[in-house]
């Protein structure tokens, strides 16, 4: 029986020898054709390779005329060749010149060869360029032939990978593999970051693609799989909370079913036996699977493409012995992270003054990431489509948090004029600098309260280097987060005392813990729910969970002791669950007391008004409560049944929603009747022409990210409530078919002179 793998192992030891012997790009690469069109048995072999303008050029070939090399050209979609590039599948034809793809190019002299093979080149299942055997016979290629034109294909990838091709293209031409790409996703995180690409999970780089000895990888290929298999198998068993519960797990579960699929790794034993490396056949296999699936339609079967993804990468960190994410050595000055997505406590674990920007497949504007994100000012972009596949560990690469723009590779044009943005945004950042001190007080003399949204320690300094006047939500929830385990009581009450301490004469409003939901700690159980948004979360898991919360409570009044204490509970649905969290506080103030411990001087209790059905209870609330803050971020997500991490539908209403601004000054007014301080710190406050509706609406206080303070100063040091308060509540009263008042502002805004 003929050993169906002979003829590709034959053909990569000799392209082994290939590759070992040095030698300019062109020669090793006329050598490779000359060895497949010897091996398969072919009259032709051609290699072409994609460039930057789409077109597909022929850069080696034996057997065609040789003057058509570097001359010769198709379009993608355009001939077999340009079918297989636009497919990215092998096609097998005994009479090519009858097939309605055929594309006759008389300088090659190819017009007498019938039978074609043709693969594409694929690196991470991006299409390169495509391989081509042809014959004058009319024949079909065996299933071993195309495996050993695909196995080839991967060692011209590398090639191309490594930049030994860039060298022999034709003046002035560009690899497709290096064009500039311009990208667009979702901003997160204001600012511009210019640096150089670094994986968060670095793409293992596979150099050793040719088996020297079959069954000794077979083996190391069953020891990685039985490695990696248990190592799920251990998560999920033993692992921490968050592999027990929510889309974690669910992603675990996916991942230990595709790593026990038997199919998947059988074709992996089989491009084994073909003569590559453990390594390469995962590679190999996983980019056929790539090309393929970026090709479905179905949305499911797209997801699952990042399943298989992941699986692959860690199949091959075990067999190379690679540790997760970049090594600090691998972390250059000016790097910019791109990563499937992430967690809080891994963008922390980076050294925050090498990061200039973050790039994210997923990650929308409420995830944790971009929260962090904000908080150490890192320029964000989110929902960037492939962007994991699309760039090569070192690429250049150009974030514009503002925007949502990406440029991949940029051109130097595009290169310069951002550097010109970065000097002008951080001349206007010294500008703001300058105004810190100054009292954020509006034309026509209204004193406005500007404070800081917060949550780390390294939030803290952004109270003296911005101006703001304190901090009007601290969110507690980010210690617990990026925490291994649950913050004991003593550790919990330092780490408040550390942010009181640093806000000194300063107010700071701390907010109960707001987990659950989207908000899973790893170290907590929590359940599956349909609509996580609306559900088990914030004031309603402390309640049914008091242990939790009268911990959070009795470290806050300790740390407090001596000293004023705001506390508000988020996602309070009903008065009755003020008043059940404010008899815990007074329990646990008695408690103190009984053991002859410090409590606060003062204490003043609040709520965040995030749940529209406060909205019908704001007497009863403005009663019993010492202030309120409106969460605009989850108000305006019920308030207009609009899910925030959706993106069909996140854009979907805007922000100044005539309906939505009626209700804020329904707040507004009321507390303003009752005496109650109100604030608003969602991320409304923290874009200057959405702060100037607030102010126009009656709001006095506003909350926002250190990095907006400057820009709202300066649009309200310059603006006129009062004269903004009659061109925008008439059009509020008046009831007429207006969905937005963003328009109007932005003329009032240019009329009277107010920079945004």
């Amino acid at each position: 029986m003929r050993d169906s793998s002979a003829g590709p192992r034959v053909l990569l030891r000799r392209l082994r020898e290939v590759m070992a012997v040095p030698s300019g790009a062109q020669e090793r690469l006329d050598q490779i054709v000359r060895h497949i069109a010897s091996n398969v048995v072919a009259e032709v072999c051609s290699v072409y390779i994609l460039r930057a303008d789409g077109l597909l050029e022929l850069y080696a070939t034996e057997g065609l005329n040789p003057d058509a090399v570097h001359q010769t050209s198709l379009a993608v979609n355009e001939g077999l060749v340009g079918l297989i590039a636009a497919e990215a599948r092998p096609l097998n034809l005994p009479n090519a010149q009858a097939h309605p793809s055929f594309a006759y190019r008389p300088e090659t002299g190819e017009e007498v060869f019938h039978s074609f093979l043709g693969v594409p080149i694929l690196r991470a299942g991006r299409t390169l360029g495509v391989l081509v055997v042809q014959n004058k016979a009319h024949r079909t290629y065996s299933e071993d032939e195309v495996e050993a034109l695909q196995t080839t294909a991967m060692v011209i990838a590398e090639m191309l990978a490594a930049g030994e091709l860039e060298a022999i293209s034709n003046v002035g031409a560009r690899l497709d593999l290096t064009r500039p790409l311009h990208l667009e996703g979702v901003a997160l995180c204001d600012g511009v970051g210019l640096g150089h690409v670094i994986l968060h999970e670095p793409r293992v780089v596979v150099t050793n693609l040719i088996a020297e000895n079959v069954n000794e990888e077979l083996e190391r290929l069953t020891k990685a799989v039985e490695d990696m298999r248990l190592s799920l198998d251990h998560m999920l068993a033993h692992g921490d909370g968050s592999a027990q519960t929510g889309e974690y797990r669910e992603v675990l579960e996916a991942y230990r079913m595709f790593a026990y699929d038997r199919g998947w790794i059988r074709r992996i034993e089989e491009a084994i036996r073909n003569g590559l490396t453990a390594e390469a056949s995962v590679e190999k296999v996983q980019s056929d699977n790539r090309a393929r699936m970026l090709r479905q339609t179905d949305p499911y079967l797209r997801e699952r493409l990042h399943d298989f993804d992941d699986l692959a990468n860690r199949l091959l960190r075990e067999l190379m012995g690679r540790p997760h994410g970049p090594t600090e050595q691998e972390l250059p000055e000016d790097a910019i992270i791109v990563a499937r997505n992430m967690g809080a406590a891994e963008l922390l674990d980076y050294d925050r003054d090498r990061i200039r920007g973050l790039v994210l497949e997923e990650g929308g504007p409420t995830s944790h990431v971009s929260i962090v994100a904000r908080a150490l000012g890192i320029a964000t972009v989110g929902l960037v489509s492939d962007i994991v596949s699309l760039v090569e560990a070192g690429d250049s690469l150009i974030v514009d948090g503002e925007t949502g723009h990406v440029h991949l590779r940029p051109p130097s044009d595009v290169e310069k004029a951002y550097a010109e943005k970065v000097r002008f945004r951080a001349r206007r950042q010294a500008q703001f600098r300058r105004l810190r001190n100054k009292p954020a007080i509006t034309r026509d003399g209204r004193d406005i309260t500007l404070q800081l949204n917060a949550g780390l320690l390294v939030d803290l300094p952004h109270l003296d280097e911005s101006g703001a006047v304190g901090i009007g939500l601290f969110r507690t929830e980010l210690q617990f987060m990026i925490a291994s385990t649950f913050p004991r009581m003593k550790e919990q009450m330092r780490f408040y005392s550390t942010v009181l301490d640093a806000a000194g004469e300063r107010p700071v409003i701390f907010r109960s813990l707001d987990i659950g939901g989207d908000k899973v700690l790893p170290y907590l159980r929590s359940i599956q729910e349909e609509n996580p948004a609306m559900g088990w979360r914030a004031i309603r898991l402390g309640l049914d969970r008091p242990g939790l919360l009268r911990t959070q409570i009795r470290a806050l009044l300790s740390a407090a002791g001596g000293r004023e204490l705001r506390l508000m509970f988020p996602m309070v649905s009903d008065v009755s669950e003020f008043h059940e969290a404010k008899d815990m506080v007074e329990r646990e103030i008695t408690h103190l007391r009984r053991h002859e411990r410090r409590v606060p001087a003062s204490i003043k209790l609040g709520v965040m008004i995030e749940v529209p059905s406060l909205l019908f209870q704001l007497d009863e609330l403005f009663s019993v409560v010492d202030f309120a803050s409106v969460g605009s971020n989850d108000l305006f997500q019920f308030f207009t049944a609009v899910d925030r991490g959706n993106t069909r539908v996140a854009d979907r209403f805007d922000t100044l929603n005539v309906a939505f601004l009626r209700a804020l000054k329904l707040i507004a007014d009321r507390a303003r009747a009752a005496d109650i301080p109100v604030g608003l710190c969602g991320e409304l406050a923290g874009r200057p022409l959405e702060a100037m509706a607030l102010l126009g609406l009656g709001f006095s206080s506003i909350s926002m990210s250190p990095s907006a303070v400057g820009p709202v100063k300066t649009m309200l040091i310059d603006l006129d409530v009062g004269a903004l308060g009659e061109a925008l509540l008439p059009v509020l009263e008046s009831g007429k078919a207006t969905s937005s008042v963003r328009a109007l502002l932005r003329d009032f805004a240019r009329d009277n002179g107010v920079p945004l």
